[in-house]
């Protein structure tokens, strides 16, 4: 049936000495790949007996085009490689494979064909199910990696360095906050004939020692988000100057005392920023205002915005001037007519500016008023210097006019506040 030292697929007779699929349960049953992989099936064989790949390690996964001829064998020995040590290491993967290949071979022939090929296409999808969500976030958010970070040293000269003792590049001071925190472990020893108690007094010490760095780093965290090294150094006023370029209104000024309490929630910088912020929201929300106002005018380019504001300057400067004048036009006409009903009356000379505009208000005669005021005044006087005296004031007299006049003459000086 076959010729010697080659072998025929039983049901498409196709030659299969390079590759070939034999069954473990029937006898002389042997199928090219093709075959196989559409089930065939004749005689008694099934197409889910076991099977046993027959090769000769000659033939390519890929056919003859792919890059490297990378035979059957050595595609099994990359992926056991993969498997066992991993995907980067290349020397490794290729020892294992054999000598014929290198580094970057195997590299280049893994990505190419197992990643970015057509098995990596349909093996990995574009988005993968049930992928777990980073939350974190680069800016300093609860589960920030850059809270674990060293912070950059302080931007301070030598001298101040000198000054305050600082080692920019530890980010230490000669003097921490509670410098002998260190004498609690400093003695410390792991003996293995400790008892439990013993263990625990050490874990105990060991414990406090954390809490006392935590505390000192929490205040070096103080430190620097509100600006305190800065601050002592006499740098924090000239550095604020230079950075607020806008003078600071008395509303916001307020505002400021009024947040104080945030303070302890904020650093220096976000608390500036805020306010800043504030203020930008505030003069975009006046350009949007303007700009509207340009719109509702019928003003659609910038260049005749400019035009529109010098005209609306010089209205609204000639309706000024026109309303000054119409003013003290009004008021020279209302102070004479003012007095138009008591200025040809007796006794007007005598009266001053507050009196007549007194009289006036009471539809008062200045001859009956200066009857009144004399009478009020010469019984003020009697009584200061204790002579018993009756009040005669006329009938006319209510006791709306009455009061009306003891307070002016008592705001005015001409009689005591008790009298009244």
């Amino acid at each position: 049936m076959a010729q010697l030292g080659k072998k025929y697929c039983v049901y498409c007779l196709a030659e299969v000495s390079p590759l070939r699929f034999r069954c473990t349960e029937c006898q002389d049953i042997e199928l090219c790949p093709e075959c196989f992989s559409a089930g065939a099936e004749i005689g008694h064989h099934r197409r889910y007996h076991g099977y046993q790949l027959v090769d000769g390690g000659r033939f390519t996964l890929w056919g003859p085009e792919a890059e490297g001829g990378w035979t059957s064998r050595e595609e099994q020995l990359l992926l056991d490689a993969i498997e066992q040590f991993g995907f980067g290491n290349w020397e490794d993967m290729a020892a294992h494979v054999g000598a014929s290949r290198t580094p970057q071979e195997v590299m280049e022939h893994y990505v190419s064909m197992y990643i970015h090929g057509n098995l990596g296409k349909a093996c990995i999808p574009d988005t993968i199910p049930n992928r777990v969500t980073d939350h974190t976030c680069p800016s300093g958010g609860p589960l920030s990696p850059s809270l674990t970070t060293p912070l950059p040293p302080l931007d301070i000269s030598v001298a101040e360095q000198q000054q305050l003792g600082y080692m920019p590049l530890r980010d230490d001071y000669e003097i921490e906050y509670d410098q002998d925190a260190e004498t609690l472990i400093s003695g410390l020893s792991v003996n293995y004939d400790d008892d439990d108690v013993e263990i625990e007094l050490k874990r105990a010490h060991v414990d406090m020692y954390v809490r006392k760095l935590k505390e000192r780093q929490r205040r070096k965290n103080i430190a620097r988000d509100y600006n305190l090294v800065p601050a002592f150094l006499g740098k924090d006023k000239k550095e604020k100057e230079k950075a607020l370029k806008r003078k600071i209104t008395k509303e916001e000024k307020e505002l400021r005392l009024k947040l104080r309490p945030l303070y302890q929630f904020m650093s220096c910088k976000e608390f500036d920023d805020l306010f800043e912020n504030m203020h930008k929201e505030k003069m975009l929300r006046a350009k949007i205002r303007e700009l509207q106002r340009y719109r509702r005018n019928g003003i659609t380019k910038m260049e005749e915005s400019a035009e529109y504001e010098a005209a609306r300057h010089k209205r609204e400067k000639r309706k000024e001037n026109k309303n000054l004048a119409g003013s003290k036009r009004g008021k020279e006409d209302g102070k004479d007519g003012e007095f138009a009903a008591i200025e040809n009356l007796p006794g007007f000379e005598l009266l001053s500016d507050r009196e007549k505009v007194l009289c006036s208000s009471l539809n008062l005669s200045p001859a009956r008023y200066v009857t009144v005021k004399t009478i009020i005044i010469k019984d003020h006087l009697q009584k200061r210097q204790g002579i018993p005296s009756k009040s005669r004031l006329p009938s006319y007299l209510d006791k709306v006019l009455k009061k009306r006049i003891l307070n002016f003459l008592t705001e005015s000086g001409w009689i005591s506040r008790d009298a009244s």
